[in-house]
């Protein structure tokens, strides 16, 4: 795999004392965002044992549920990326938090199949800006030699989600309840968006940022946000690029595997290793950490090799999601034949970590491929394709589980299909659009 140089003109480093990195703290805000979007939307899957005592669901019931956000949360995305291009990521990013919590408190108060279906749907509609939005807002703050590493910060939170959520949702669901879990989690997304609301700002009004940083973010293709409008290239015309194709099919790819991860680890636990549910809260965060660790280093990993190895930044993030992508596909078969709970732990904690190296990569991608003013587009499109995978995966799972009684073929497909990720992005994501 040779990487090509990059011959462009290198980005001035920042040197002099008057120089700051309020960019930095921007990963603050994308990180707990993100962290209370994915709480709202695992829930599902800490609860998921007593929904189905309590309301009398099977597993197929529970992947239809993981299905139905998928597939809202797919087609979703390309309006919501649209919106965040032409309206601007903070409006846009702060109403969607505020309607995603209003929708995971309405599942508290669900009692049957119909109701969670329609919960699960809202959920999936309002959640669908909240990682474009990021995107964008990373090409908005951060020089493109830093957007990856960037991006890994903050693209953990769908890590960190799930690996808090067990630890604190069985301590809450023991005493209280599964409809608490929903009930708490809604409100810290209301709090947070006040918060955000106030206090974001975009770089070139930040009261805080140097005008040395400044200077440095827009030397490396960030600064000001554009609109839609500000684009030669109609939002159509995307769908023509072999590169965003290449993005559709590769992330498609990642999250058919990613979500049989979100929807059912707890649950494979529980049958395959006799896990307890009061251990369950333990057990099922630790292959999460794996996925923390990952995507930090994905985006590291790809700094390193355009600050050391001379790669363009779209090139060394290629490398790394090709290199991830082969590697987590081969392990994601073992898990099914690895037997102990430490061994299946084992190889859950190191699927994540590659596939959330992958991810962190990905969604830098579209600041590298996408003109300016329709990041937030690429970005969502990418995760359109994604998510149409997503919508298949927990419901094709499930049935398999209930025919079979093995979570085996789901396994091993899976992780074929994740390696198919390299192809996608190694051989078609070539190219950025050009204006």
């Amino acid at each position: 795999m040779v990487l090509e140089t990059n011959v462009s003109s290198a980005v001035p480093a920042m040197k002099t004392k008057t120089a700051t990195r309020v960019r930095w703290t921007v990963v603050i805000w994308l990180l707990v965002g993100g962290i209370i979007n994915f709480l709202d939307r695992t829930n599902l899957s800490i609860a998921a044992p007593d929904m189905m005592k309590d309301l009398n669901l099977s597993n197929t019931d529970i992947g239809l549920m993981g299905s139905v956000f998928a597939w809202s949360y797919a087609f979703m995305q390309l309006p919501a990326g649209w919106l965040l291009d032409r309206l601007g990521a903070k409006k846009v990013y702060a109403w969607a938090v505020a309607l995603w919590s209003g929708a995971t408190a309405f599942t508290g108060v669900c009692t049957g199949l119909t109701s969670l279906l329609f919960g699960r749907a809202l959920l999936g509609v309002t959640e669908s800006p909240c990682w474009p939005g990021g995107a964008k807002i990373t090409a908005s703050w951060f020089p493109k030699q830093e957007r990856a590493l960037a991006t890994g910060f903050w693209d953990a939170a769908s890590k960190w989600g799930p690996t808090i959520a067990p630890p604190i949702l069985v301590a809450l669901i023991v005493p209280f309840g599964w409809r608490a879990l929903f009930f708490i989690t809604g409100a810290i997304g209301l709090i947070f968006v006040v918060i955000f609301a106030l206090f974001y700002r975009q770089p070139e009004k930040h009261p805080r940022i140097s005008q040395e940083e400044l200077d440095y973010i827009k030397a490396g293709g960030g600064g000001t946000a554009q609109e839609i409008g500000d684009s030669k290239v109609s939002w159509g015309a995307l769908f023509k690029h072999k590169s965003v194709w290449g993005m559709i099919l590769g992330f498609f790819c990642y999250i058919w595997i990613f979500n049989i991860f979100v929807t059912f680890l707890p649950l494979y636990l529980m049958k395959t290793q006799n896990v307890s549910m009061k251990s369950l809260g333990i057990y099922a965060s630790i292959p999460w950490f794996g996925g923390v660790i990952g995507a930090i280093l994905g985006g590291y990993i790809s700094k390193l090799l355009v600050d050391k190895r001379g790669a363009k930044p779209l090139v060394a993030k290629r490398a790394v999601i090709s290199v991830c992508a082969v590697l987590a596909g081969i392990t994601v078969i073992i898990i099914p034949h690895a037997g102990s709970l430490p061994a299946t732990l084992a190889c859950m904690t190191v699927a994540l970590a590659l596939m959330s190296a992958l991810s962190s990569c990905a969604w830098a991608l579209p600041g590298d491929v996408a003109p300016p003013s329709m990041v937030a587009s690429v970005g969502s499109i990418q995760n359109f394709g994604g998510y149409f995978g997503g919508a298949l995966s927990p419901v094709v799972v499930g049935m398999i589980a209930d025919k079979t009684g093995s979570y085996t073929m789901a396994f091993t497909s899976g992780g074929i299909i994740a390696a198919c990720a390299a192809l996608c992005y190694w051989l078609l994501v070539r190219k950025p659009i050009a204006e």
